[in-house]
């Protein structure tokens, strides 16, 4: 008994949920294990396979995980909501604003940008990775997006035949690619900026210069991400 008390002990010790990060009123849960520079980030509330799949792994692995708060893809903004991946840089935040919100007075639509334009620059410090780690976003599909719609805007891709193409890593440093085109799975590369920012946090990335990888996966399929996010953890 004593020694499943200790155990327990170190455990409550070593991972963190107390903490919380935030652009522009969106909330994220944190959870923390251990020291490591490694960074996570969950977006979208939806998708709850690369939840579970994260959870999962910050009981196991040491890093930082950023979770966002919700369970629908949009979060609350302004009494209207936004697309969390889309405000990752201002152009890509004000179409965001405008999508979502297009009956918003002009003066509302102002405000709300300068809010997640003032945010930005100390969120990144909070979920960008220092000492050259590494960021992992992960992600779920259910409409048919997959790695296909990803190569008019990738700079190398490794397609397997016997892997779903809904399945795939998106990654943005090319030592990284060479790595991941090895694995099992699909992946693209992409390390050139787009010539139109959407706001995604894996463009965001990219411009300054943040090791990412993305794990994107069919919702529903935890066992799949699981071993994409443990091919990360043993050869990144």
């Amino acid at each position: 008994m004593l020694k499943l008390f200790l155990l327990a002990s170190i455990y409550i010790f070593a991972v963190s949920e107390n903490d919380k990060a935030q652009i522009a009123g969106i909330q994220f849960k944190v959870i923390q294990n251990g020291d490591s520079d490694r960074r996570y980030i969950w977006l979208h509330g939806d998708e709850q396979t690369a939840r579970m799949a994260l959870e999962n792994h910050m009981k196991r692995y040491k890093g930082k995980a950023f979770l966002v708060q919700g369970i629908l893809r949009e979060s609350e903004f302004f009494g209207g909501i936004i697309d969390p991946n889309r405000i990752f840089s201002s152009d890509g935040a004000q179409a965001n604003i405008q999508k979502y919100n297009p009956k918003w007075t002009q003066r509302k639509k102002r405000e709300s940008l300068l809010a997640i334009n003032k945010d930005r620059k100390s969120f990144f410090e909070s979920i960008f990775p220092p000492n050259g780690e590494l960021l992992v976003a992960l992600h779920n599909n259910y409409k048919g997006y997959n790695i296909y719609k990803e190569l008019s805007s990738s700079d190398a891709n490794s397609i397997k035949k016997d892997q779903n193409p809904r399945d795939f890593f998106i990654c943005t440093n090319r030592s990284d690619y060479k790595i991941l085109s090895r694995s099992p799975f699909n992946v693209v590369l992409q390390e050139k900026p787009p010539n139109k920012d959407d706001g995604s946090l894996s463009w965001a990335a990219n411009r300054n210069e943040i090791r990412y990888v993305n794990i994107e996966t069919r919702l529903g399929w935890l066992s799949q991400q699981k071993k994409m996010l443990n091919f990360i953890e043993k050869n990144l």
